[in-house]
């Protein structure tokens, strides 16, 4: 293998163990099993088993890949997916609330990503923005209100740190930013979706409030989120996509000019 396509597209089967005709040009992303899982039963395909490195499937039109934790992993399923050139891909990820405003179970619709992880620096320099694809972020924005659910915007804080509640440092700068939430994914996909073409959204749920003693995540607060707000959450996901493949929304601009 000595191109891009040709290790790209090998890598994708062998971490994922779907062959590449499967996949479908509209993809979810996650970081979590049980979004694969409620992926299944909604769009009614059979359970998923753990034999592969990225939980995959393929139902209803689309595809779901568990690409797993960290701006790395983001980075890379972003390069293997090239290997399929898919016209959207919509990121459903969790976040720690920074604004004030924010309570569990909110949405945040990201209008920007700030690089603070450094993973994205090996594929654009520093001044280059993290930017969704505007008409995706429409087409969630529309299902959303299609189904009464309200929302913030704003940028979020992709960090590489995962331990660091406990850092007022840290915290005072987050604060500073005027971030609405933090994640460790989320400015990693938009910049290496716009490096491999392919147009990337997100839609994130704030899963706690970490600037906050009180706020931070344990392992039963994790929990209630989970039971009360990943179904919507997916299902979310999943309707936005289908506006954008019934071309109920204009998609034109899904797509890269150079």
């Amino acid at each position: 293998m000595k191109t891009k396509q040709e290790i790209a597209g090998n890598w994708l089967v062998r971490y994922t163990k779907l062959p590449l005709d499967t996949f479908s040009p509209y993809v979810l992303l996650t970081n979590f099993n049980n979004y694969v899982d409620l992926f299944c039963e909604q769009c009614g395909a059979e359970p998923v088993g753990f034999e592969a490195n990225m939980r995959a499937a393929t139902a209803g039109g689309l595809t779901i890949v568990n690409f797993g934790i960290g701006s790395p992993n983001a980075a890379l399923i972003m390069d293997l997916l090239s290997a399929v050139a898919p016209k959207a891909c919509l990121f459903l990820g969790k976040c720690g609330g920074i604004s004030e405003k924010t309570r569990l179970g909110d949405y945040i619709l990201p209008l920007a990503g700030i690089r603070g992880e450094g993973t994205s620096g090996d594929y654009f320099p520093p001044e280059i923005p993290a930017l969704p694809a505007f008409m995706l972020q429409r087409a969630v924005s529309t299902a959303l209100r299609d189904n009464q659910h309200d929302y913030w915007t704003g940028t979020v804080y992709t960090t590489n740190r995962r331990l660091w509640e406990h850092d007022e440092r840290f915290k005072d700068y987050l604060r500073t930013t005027r971030a609405m939430a933090v994640d460790m994914e989320t400015a990693t996909l938009f910049t290496c979706g716009f490096y491999n073409h392919i147009p990337t959204g997100a839609l994130l749920l704030v899963s706690d409030n970490p600037m906050v003693p009180e706020g931070i995540k344990t392992g039963e607060s994790d929990r209630r989120v989970t039971q009360t707000y990943a179904a919507t959450h997916v299902r979310m996901g999943i309707e936005a996509l289908r506006l954008i493949i019934g071309e109920r929304r204009t998609v034109r601009h899904l797509k890269f000019d150079w």
